[in-house]
């Protein structure tokens, strides 16, 4: 059976796979109006599974009136460029990635891992840069589908972010936690500090949600905070 090129994990709310076996994810929030709101672009090659995925829902290109990007690393802003171009939607994301955004250059690696500094002294292959229209912070609510809660969690890279969407109780974890076989840390070369990026990550249990939307791997609708909070204390990043 052919996989679905959408899943709707609340009402509203869309993943949208870009990579197989769930492993890369981008995220569309629908309007009551028809607008369309993209969480992530993928990589390079995302954009046609983004457009079948838009049409899907019914919808198209032309009524995304945002992006928005939870950080400024290829598999999530490889296809910012081309879905920029296929839109002419503005981006937005956080100010401290929002430059590597613009230059297409990946930020820098844990120089703390060997694998950090092995992909550190290799060529940067980057992305297609794209212009930034609108900068935002850690707590700010932009005025999406209702309000989507900014959750700066740095260390990933320096402007990661999840975010919450109060209204359908969707977390997007981000690249905070990954979901591929069980819960897990993203691999330690491709953070910019990964204990930062565990440090961070306790932000993820402060909050109420109902459905963990990850961008590597499948959501979590059952008991998702508390899925999340025994992983932490299982890593021993939180003991409460």
């Amino acid at each position: 059976m052919a996989k679905s090129p959408a899943t709707e994990v609340a009402p509203g709310v869309f993943r949208i796979p870009t990579a197989p076996w769930d492993l890369v994810n981008s995220y569309a929030f629908v309007d009551d109006d028809g607008q369309v709101t993209l969480v992530d672009t993928g990589t390079k090659k995302a954009p046609k599974k983004i457009v079948a995925a838009l049409s899907f829902i019914g919808s198209a290109p032309s009524q995304v009136t945002r992006i928005v990007m939870t950080h400024a690393h290829p598999d999530h802003a490889g296809g910012l460029a081309r879905m920029v171009d296929e839109t002419g939607a503005p981006v937005v994301a956080h100010e401290i990635d929002a430059p590597n955004l613009r230059s297409g250059k990946t930020p820098g690696r844990d120089l703390s891992t060997f694998g950090g500094r092995l992909l550190q002294r290799l060529p940067d292959g980057g992305f297609e840069p794209a212009e930034v229209a609108e900068e935002f912070v850690d707590g700010q609510v932009l005025d999406i589908a209702g309000g989507l809660e900014v959750i700066h969690t740095p260390g990933h890279s320096p402007g990661h972010v999840a975010l919450l969407h109060r209204p359908s109780g969707v977390l997007i974890t981000g690249d905070s936690i990954f979901n591929v076989r069980n819960l897990r840390w993203s691999p330690k070369s491709f953070c910019t500090n990964f204990q930062l990026t565990k440090q961070t990550a306790t932000r993820l249990a402060e909050f109420d949600y109902r459905v963990a939307a990850f961008t590597h791997g499948p959501e979590i609708s059952d008991q998702p905070r508390e899925a999340i909070r025994t992983f932490l204390r299982r890593e021993r990043v939180m003991t409460a």
